[in-house]
């Protein structure tokens, strides 16, 4: 950490920190961190929340853009709605990267963790949604596997007796959005259809959502009841190749994949039954979900066509006695697939012609089941000291039926040139996994409104069933732990009267970390290291004008020799990790009915590739929003992204001995207008 840095973080820690006054901000009532209601200040956890005014201000077109304000998380945007992760993390890529996130939709996993997909939060409502929450760093000990570098929970409105509101916005490239809600005291339904012709030639998607939520309340009994469905159909452009050719204006609109595409659907019904019993509750919801998806694997050779999908049936239970301690069970069954098949022939040399055949190449059923049990207690030890902890326990069991002849040959049977073919389908097998992750914190409250914090806490997840089951070359048998990650964490956090402020210090290790080796087979020996700080803050600069910062300088690398590179990697900057994050608002309230924002988005330079050979040198962009309400029912919006006209890379990285771009938007112009009835 340089010595400038230093200097303006220690800046920054000790304005607010000498600022004693009342504030409001651990009073806050967050939902995440426990499964139930719970205020902030009784957490010791660093969790980003997300609210409705931030939601509805920012008008998101990818869920990149109100993440970002989130301290510690980057969602790498793909095209059209594609996306990957970080969350105290690099960007992690491969098959089972996204199992290091929870991504929920009201408490409840978007996939069953065995499942999960790296683009699953185009699953979600957030465009419809009330709030967002993301806890950062581990929260397996309540939500147990995948919770490993943090949750993202999308949380759903209730219904409100009168609401009637549509709205409308345009923008480039033939993209137009409407929504629609209506809502009594007891039921509430939310639509929102977009469709975006695309910057790239040949691309775009057209993405419907809904919500439907009905609410009943008799004696000390209420029942929620959510359903909601997705839909998302996508002509997806590729990479673009070459050193800096995002910068080309000849290349930046070429889709090098015009061939190429998602569909993907899903729907959820999801029944919250809250009992009041004595002085404490009992939170019942079972729920149903079905997810399904069919994509092109333009970024193989081959280029073979994926079909995926899984029904689950589940229920969370949450046991509140009292007001310092709760229980939870958590039970879960699935019925998975996966098909693999290839309609034509491998283009290229005759090792990957022989190698990747059309046909089918791998065809399976997975059955898995899942339980859960957790306890978590928070208790005051005395007037200025909190202690809280949690446990779990779980286990995983997954039952796969291999649909296809057993082996690495053909689909009829006949054997590969070179030694076999690369899809190796293993016979039909059985897989449990147990484990147990532990929390504790410690919270010390030197004023009404100021805190610090520290947390131990311990996450993991299961192996994914690609991991297990979709092998290649040689290998018959992917014999690999659950991922453990372990983490430590100093937090402060507090307001006075005009600011409020987070400031989270982390130091994290993983191992077993599961990645695919340089002989193409699944292994679980990997260590990495990750070290980090975060901070949020809110300030009234003056009584119409206000800032929000949320900045991270962080630190990822390899703990030892992974066979990720024929070349040691110990030490090494893990690929697409960048040592700074940042964005800034400036928001003016001009009138009571005019709004205008001003934000910066900062991406630090990150490294391209394991080796730490080849780097993207970052970017910073400023958006402009505003809204306009012209009377009681009638709002105008508008947006303006990169306003500067920068040539960015959304995403970039180094393979088959080339850089690669997702290529940034060039500025552009959004108008919308919002009609409550």
């Amino acid at each position: 950490m340089s010595f400038h840095f230093r200097t303006f973080l220690t800046g920054l820690i000790t304005i607010p920190l000498h600022c004693y006054g009342t504030g409001t901000v651990l009073d806050e009532v967050v939902v995440t961190a426990t499964k139930g209601q719970t205020l902030l200040g009784n957490t010791a956890a660093s969790i980003g929340l997300i609210d409705e005014s931030v939601l509805r201000r920012v008008h998101h077109t990818h869920i990149n853009e109100v993440l970002q304000r989130v301290p510690g998380v980057w969602i790498s945007r793909g095209n059209g709605q594609e996306h990957l992760t970080a969350i105290r993390s690099p960007v992690l890529t491969g098959a089972g990267s996204c199992g290091a996130f929870v991504m929920a939709q009201d408490g409840i996993s978007l996939r069953s963790p065995g499942f999960c997909n790296v683009n699953e939060l185009f699953e979600a409502t957030t465009e419809l949604a009330s709030r967002i929450e993301v806890v950062r760093g581990p929260d397996s000990s309540i939500y147990g596997s995948n919770a490993m570098h943090g949750v993202v929970n999308i949380l759903t409105p209730g219904p409100v007796a009168g609401h009637r509101q549509v709205e409308m916005e345009s923008g480039p490239n033939d993209y137009y959005r409407t929504r629609l809600a209506l809502s009594s005291d007891t039921l509430r339904l939310d639509v929102s259809g977009t469709t975006d012709g695309g910057y790239k030639d040949e691309s775009g998607f057209d993405q419907q959502k809904m919500l439907l939520k009905h609410r009943a309340v008799t004696g000390e009994r209420e029942i929620t009841t959510t359903f909601s469905y997705t839909n998302l159909n996508q002509e997806t452009a590729g990479f673009i190749k070459g050193h800096d050719s995002y910068k080309d204006s000849g290349q930046k609109r070429d889709n090098p994949n015009p061939e190429a595409y998602r569909d993907a659907r899903s729907f959820r019904l999801v029944s919250e039954i809250d009992q009041q019993l004595g002085k404490g509750s009992l939170v019942l919801k079972p729920y149903l979900r079905h997810v399904e998806m069919k994509f092109l694997q333009h970024f193989l050779p081959g280029q073979a066509i994926e079909e995926n999908g899984h029904d689950s049936v589940g229920v969370s239970m949450l046991w509140n006695p009292d007001s310092w301690w709760r229980a939870g069970v958590d039970l879960e069954y699935t019925n998975a697939f996966l098909k693999e098949t290839q309609p034509g022939p491998t283009q290229g040399g005759a090792f990957l012609m022989a190698t990747i055949p059309q046909g089918k190449h791998y065809d399976y059923d997975v059955n898995a089941s899942l339980a859960g049990l957790f306890f978590s207690a928070s208790k005051s030890l005395n007037d200025v000291l909190r202690l809280t902890g949690s446990i779990r326990y779980q286990y995983t069991e997954y039952d796969y039926d291999n649909r296809m002849i057993d082996g690495r040959t053909r689909d009829d049977g006949t054997a590969c040139g070179f030694g076999g073919c690369r899809f190796s389908r293993p016979a039909d097998r059985e897989d449990s996994f147990n484990n147990w992750s532990p929390r504790v914190g410690l919270i010390y409250s030197w004023s009404e409104a100021h805190q610090v914090f520290v947390s131990l806490s311990q996450g993991f997840r299961a192996p994914q069933a690609t991991e297990l089951y979709r092998l290649q070359n040689s290998q018959n048998v992917a014999d690999i732990d659950p991922v453990e990650l372990d983490s430590l964490e100093l937090g402060f956090r507090g307001s006075t009267e005009k600011v409020s402020y987070n400031i989270a210090l982390f130091s994290m290790s993983k191992d077993n970390f599961i990645f695919r080796d340089t002989s193409r087979q699944n292994v679980d020996n990997g260590e990495t290291e990750h070290q980090g700080i975060e901070l949020d803050m809110k300030m009234d600069l003056h009584e119409a004008v206000t800032a929000s910062i949320a900045f991270t300088w962080a630190e990822h690398e390899y703990g030892n020799n992974p066979a990720l590179s024929a070349t040691p990697l110990k030490g090494n900057t893990i690929d697409t990790a960048p040592e700074t994050l940042g964005s800034m608002s400036i928001k003016w309230q001009v009138t009571p009915r005019q709004t205008h924002e001003l934000e910066w988005v900062h991406i630090g330079k990150y490294y391209e590739d394991p080796e730490n050979r080849n780097e993207y040198e970052g970017h910073d962009l400023l958006h402009l929003r505003g809204s306009l309400s012209m009377n009681n029912s009638a709002r105008i919006f508008y947006k303006v992204m990169n306003i500067t006209d920068e040539d960015y890379a959304e995403r970039a990285d180094f393979s088959f001995g080339s850089d690669r771009y997702f290529v940034g938007t060039p500025r552009s112009v959004y108008l919308g207008l919002t009609l409550t009835l």
